[in-house]
């Protein structure tokens, strides 16, 4: 049974909240909200694949990188959101069937309807007394229109349910799609959106990637502590979207590496765009909150490739991965492309 903080008491729920957090910090895990549910549920004990599989990682003394500690949320935690689409689903179920019978109901009164005027024309005809059909007639529909604003009354209410059922899976949607910490895009949503530019690309038109890492940022992490840390990536986020345009993706690929994808866009200019997001990175000035103590610039190496007819999105990524280390040892705060590292691994 899955277990969330309304399930437990205060005082439990509060205990394995201290005893997540101690883990992640003996760990040197960040503390992040996606982070902290994979702990919390690993304490709780509701889970018996996630302790397993933390119990092997600290057997076997793995240390808890970006990328496992992502692992291990999308694998054991993230499909609990798979609970709220089931309930939806039977909402929307539940929506239908009151939706059928209020068809079905107003189906039948119409014919009902139908038949009480038929039966009112045929006295009538049998020479019933006039002020008396028109009484019967006049009553007949009013019945009708009281039954029909009941049945209008009912399916507001019940287009109102759908809204809110529409808005909830549209944020639902949203929140799996975006990464917690800086509010890019996540790797989910990367991997789609490289699918469907990937297919473009095929036909000819341009697609580049820009990956940039943030220089010695495990030294800025134990200078100044993991929280002025996630702020600077925050920061590096909005730079990264700010200089990109609307149909371009930018996401968090992993730990402090984040990427851009950049469609209809050559080598050129999207390494010029990779410039001005260096430039503004390395000239932006960066305010302890709590403080005000202005720290030390940050830098961020950046790694530039064009997608090649034929490769796989994988063989891309590489690439740029290898432009960015190239800068990383070619002194870091500089932008690289594949032409460049084409030139360096050729020279050995």
């Amino acid at each position: 049974m899955d277990t969330s903080l309304d399930d437990l008491d205060h005082d439990y729920a509060a205990s394995i909240a201290d005893r997540a957090m101690r883990a992640m910090a003996e760990q040197r895990i960040p503390p992040t909200p996606t982070n902290f549910a994979v702990w919390f549920q690993y304490f709780a004990g509701s889970h018996d694949d996630l302790r397993n599989a933390i119990d092997l990682l600290i057997d076997h003394n793995r240390p808890f990188d970006a990328r496992i500690n992502q692992d291990l949320f999308e694998t054991y935690v993230a499909p609990q959101v798979s609970a709220v689409v089931v309930d939806t689903s039977e909402r929307l179920h539940e929506l239908m069937g009151t939706a059928k019978d209020f068809l079905a109901t107003a189906i039948a009164d119409n014919h009902s309807q139908i038949q009480a005027i038929s039966d009112v024309a045929g006295q009538g005809q049998a020479g019933v007394d006039p002020k008396a059909l028109v009484a019967q007639l006049m009553n007949e529909l009013a019945r009708a229109a009281s039954r029909a604003t009941r049945l209008e009354a009912g399916f507001a209410e019940k287009t109102r349910e759908l809204d809110v059922i529409r808005d909830s899976l549209s944020k639902s949607e949203q929140r799996a799609r975006t990464d917690t910490l800086t509010g890019l895009a996540n790797r989910r949503a990367l991997d789609e959106f490289l699918r469907k530019a990937q297919t473009t690309a095929e036909w000819g038109e341009p697609l580049s990637v820009l990956l940039l890492d943030i220089d010695h940022f495990k030294t800025f992490n134990d200078n100044f502590g993991h929280g002025v840390g996630d702020q600077v990536l925050r920061l590096m986020a909005k730079v990264l979207r700010e200089k990109v345009r609307e149909q371009d993706l930018s996401a968090r690929y992993g730990g402090e590496e984040l990427i851009a994808v950049l469609p209809d866009t050559d080598l050129a200019a999207c390494t010029e765009i990779a410039e001005r997001i260096r430039r503004a990175i390395a000239e932006a000035k960066i305010t302890r909150r709590s403080t005000g103590e202005v720290l030390p610039g940050i830098t961020v190496s950046i790694g530039v490739a064009r997608y090649r007819v034929g490769e796989t999105v994988t063989d891309l990524i590489e690439r740029c991965d290898r432009a960015l280390y190239l800068a990383k040892g070619g002194g870091r705060n500089r932008v690289v492309t594949e032409n460049e590292l084409d030139r360096a691994e050729a020279a050995g």
